[in-house]
């Protein structure tokens, strides 16, 4: 258990030295909140009811894909697997530590939104604090469980830029945060309802607890821890 700690720590403070998962994680997010949020609330008055989930589902989604599965591509597509392969630490460890490192990155970054856009632009508070972050948690934990499995599979940065981005922006469009998703056609709401952003907006949204998109969202997560572990398996017999 304290290697396991160790290894998290560890892989916190690499991430604090990895420039592009800063980005992901913390400039990028944060800029478009801010730049945004100061349009949104010009162009529609009724934004600030939710422009906190909005900017909040946007950074997640970014820092889950587009960064949390860099580090893994370093590791398991590098010789360092082998480093760890001989020092007979499993190879489980360095995704779930990564997984627990992005979770503590993306929920500072989502505190973040949660003081400043109220200030800022008089966005709305969610009623419930503890079922705001509770939900926050567990949809933090979906998208970095698809962000895993990214890093699991994609074996270059290359690769990982347009495939981040074809799983990233669809869930933006789709998922009500831009405009109402019910603006969008009935097969375009259906493809929308795949990607865990979407769920995750209505949950954050909602002002008690929305049953439905957490059991969706915890879903999602079964099936990416199991879909890894089997993955890592075979990393681990290569």
């Amino acid at each position: 258990m304290n290697a396991f700690l160790y290894g998290i720590g560890l892989q916190w403070k690499l991430d604090l030295r990895n420039k592009g998962v800063l980005l992901t994680y913390y400039a990028v997010p944060l800029l478009f909140f801010l730049f945004i949020g100061g349009i949104f609330t010009s162009i529609n008055p009724e934004s600030y009811k939710t422009l906190i989930q909005a900017m909040t589902v946007f950074g997640v989604s970014m820092g889950a894909f587009l960064g949390a599965p860099a580090p893994l591509i370093e590791l398991y597509g590098s010789e360092m697997k082998k480093a760890y392969k001989v020092g007979g630490i499993p190879l489980w460890t360095a995704a779930a530590g990564n997984l627990i490192s992005g979770l503590i990155h993306l929920m500072i970054m989502s505190v973040l939104i949660y003081l400043i856009a109220p200030v800022a632009f008089d966005a709305k508070v969610p009623v419930s604090a503890g079922n705001y972050f509770v939900t926050l948690a567990v949809f933090i934990t979906a998208c970095l469980s698809i962000g895993t499995l990214i890093g699991l599979f994609v074996k270059s940065s290359s690769k990982l830029t347009m495939i981040s981005q074809i799983i990233f922006l669809p869930s933006i469009m789709l998922s009500g945060i831009m405009f109402p998703a019910d603006m969008l056609p009935q097969a375009l709401q259906g493809i929308g309802k795949i990607f865990p952003a979407t769920w995750g907006f209505s949950s954050l949204c909602s002002s008690e607890w929305d049953a439905t998109g957490l059991l969706v969202l915890a879903g999602i997560i079964a099936a990416a821890a199991l879909v890894s572990v089997w993955r890592i398996k075979r990393l681990q017999a290569d």
